[in-house]
């Protein structure tokens, strides 16, 4: 179940098109990939009213940049004449109610985040509205780049990275007996795309992985599943734990006092997932008392991390800006998991990553 709704396709478009307003930046490539995979669509693309990129997988934008009254109307326009939205309105949710209320004829919305459903939530929809509108997410598109970030944050724990950096201030430390991953066992929080992702590569390396799930589900790479309850009662058995969890209210601070209490002394934690799953005052407190060894953290529970968070200056943090997913091949993939979703919405199928709107997961 992944919803209130829960017919097969959603919309009745079986034979027809599918009118969509790209409501998220979309190059003319991508455009035409589309396009290729799916000649059934029609895409409604007006990009003077879409702030510039910086980076790929950019959706947001220049902060800087600005859109006038007429760019405005022409916008809201092509939204509110769409079946579908290629991306939330300016990664706005108050622009993603708007859209839902002002288009009776909108079916389904896809958002440029794996963790999309966060921002469906942030929109307050109703009920009905829930129930006329199909939301899906990105999910797996991120799962190899982020999966080499989570490796390398396992191999920096288990290497003393932080020691190896004292070369700065030309300290030979002297030698020490170095972590060997594939002697490891790791938890690995979530066996979603990502998740079986990270599995698969640090089970290459030949560590030992332990995944959870709400439901009874393995796949390659993984030893053993338990569900998210047990993650105390495991926690004293692993030398690393990686997030891979989005932010729902069941995973909020998962990662605290209690698990951090229970870990092996210098465990290592690597944070892929969402920010809002590790309480990051209990972590502070676990790396000052060595319960945790090292910290690689890509996400944060207030993004940019605020210039007083006592996690800049630890020696024994590592500090990524929320940039481990960037990969040039992000916009690509996204728009190519559109289109095959496309396909499945035409044909009457159930779409890929299909939002919960109930749990919002």
């Amino acid at each position: 179940m992944t919803g209130r709704n829960q017919a097969g396709g959603g919309l009745n478009q079986a034979g027809g098109r599918l009118r969509v307003a790209v409501a998220a930046p979309l190059s003319e490539e991508n455009r035409a990939r589309v396009r290729e995979l799916e000649p059934r669509i029609d895409l409604v693309v007006d990009h003077d009213p879409l702030p510039p990129m910086r980076w790929p997988a950019d959706f947001a934008g220049d902060p800087a940049w600005r859109r006038g009254p007429a760019r405005q109307r022409a916008y809201e326009e092509a939204i509110d004449s769409a079946d579908a939205l290629y991306g939330i309105p300016d990664v706005d949710p108050a622009a993603l109610a708007r859209a839902v209320r002002a288009n009776p004829g909108l079916r389904w919305v896809h958002t440029m985040a794996a963790g999309g459903a966060s921002q469906v939530k942030a929109a307050g929809l109703r009920p009905d509205e829930l129930d006329r509108v199909l939301f899906t997410t990105s999910a797996g598109v991120h799962g190899r780049p982020l999966a080499e970030f989570a490796v390398f944050g396992v191999l920096a724990g288990a290497k003393d990275l932080p020691r190896l950096g004292r070369q700065r201030d030309r300290e030979w430390s002297g030698r020490w007996t170095m972590g060997q991953v594939s002697r490891q066992t790791v938890l690995v929080l979530g066996l979603g795309g990502i998740g079986r992702a990270v599995a698969e590569a640090l089970q290459a390396l030949g560590a030992t992985v332990i995944g959870t799930s709400r439901r009874d589900v393995a796949g390659p790479g993984v030893s053993a599943v338990i569900h998210p309850d047990r993650v105390t009662e495991v926690a004293p058995t692993v030398d690393a734990v990686v997030n891979t969890l989005p932010g729902t209210e069941a995973t909020e601070h998962l990662l605290g006092e209690r698990v951090f209490a229970a870990l092996r002394p210098g465990a290592c934690l690597v944070n892929v997932g969402r920010g809002s799953v590790v309480d990051e005052a209990a972590l502070a407190r676990a790396l000052d008392s060595g319960r945790v060894g090292f910290a690689a953290l890509d996400v944060f529970e207030t993004e940019p991390l605020p210039a007083d968070s006592p996690l800049w200056g630890h020696e024994r943090v590592l500090v990524s800006p929320h940039t481990a997913a960037l990969d040039a091949a992000e916009d690509r993939l996204i728009a190519e998991l559109f289109a095959a979703n496309a396909t499945r919405l035409l044909d009457g199928h159930e779409l890929i990553n299909r939002v919960n709107t109930v749990e919002f997961s």
